[in-house]
């Protein structure tokens, strides 16, 4: 009997931002596969390698958890944690100064053993796969907003976020710059992108 396939994106709350507004709200614990670099995305081919393996996993992590769990899922976004030494990269887009951590979501009941077939799997076709691990993801407080348009264009969100909307609120920050991304930058259109800017704060 077929199962019901669970979609992140509408079950859980926290995949949902509102465009040219910030919130704040509260991003439950998630499971991640992840996998870490540095540089800018757009020239340094480890990214490339990096998303490829993660990609990978995921698929064979849902392929195995339908066959031996019997629990369907949808394949969640792309997502990445970023910081740097100096925040105002962000802003700016010094790319080359950035760290990130690339990422998609795994369902909390994929046992260790299907994490490993998984892996397995993915190994032939892309090696970094052996680079991944599993974590779990604790954000807590967060603001948030729904950004639209090309990635390049984030800097002046990310200047009201930082200089405006945070002090005003009297937030600091709690964590690494979070986007989850939906759309291919490959198949898109720019102007069409939808990325969700998450900024993890603490009440000052």
């Amino acid at each position: 009997m077929a199962t019901t396939k669970f979609d992140p994106k509408r079950e859980i709350p926290s995949y949902t931002a509102a465009h040219d507004r910030f919130d704040l709200v509260e991003v439950p614990p998630l499971r991640y596969a992840m996998i870490d670099g540095e540089g800018d995305p757009n020239t340094v081919p480890e990214y490339a390698v990096a998303v490829e393996a993660l990609f990978a996993v995921s698929y064979a992590a849902k392929f195995q958890s339908k066959l031996e769990l019997d629990r369907d899922y949808v394949v969640g976004p792309l997502e990445g944690l970023w910081s740097a030494a100096d925040p105002s990269t962000f802003v700016t887009r010094e790319k080359s100064a950035w760290h990130w951590t690339m990422m998609i979501w795994q369902p909390d009941w994929l046992t260790p053993e299907v994490q490993e077939a998984a892996v397995a799997k993915a190994l032939p076709k892309a090696p970094a796969a052996r680079r991944l691990r599993f974590e779990t993801l604790d954000e807590g407080l967060c603001v948030q907003t729904l950004h639209r348009g090309a990635y390049d264009d984030e800097g002046p969100t990310l200047a009201r976020l930082h200089d405006e909307f945070m002090p005003a609120k009297g937030l600091r920050f709690n964590g690494r710059h979070h986007e989850v991304y939906f759309g291919d930058p490959r198949r898109s259109a720019p102007e069409k992108l939808r990325t969700i800017l998450r900024q993890p704060v603490a009440r000052s």
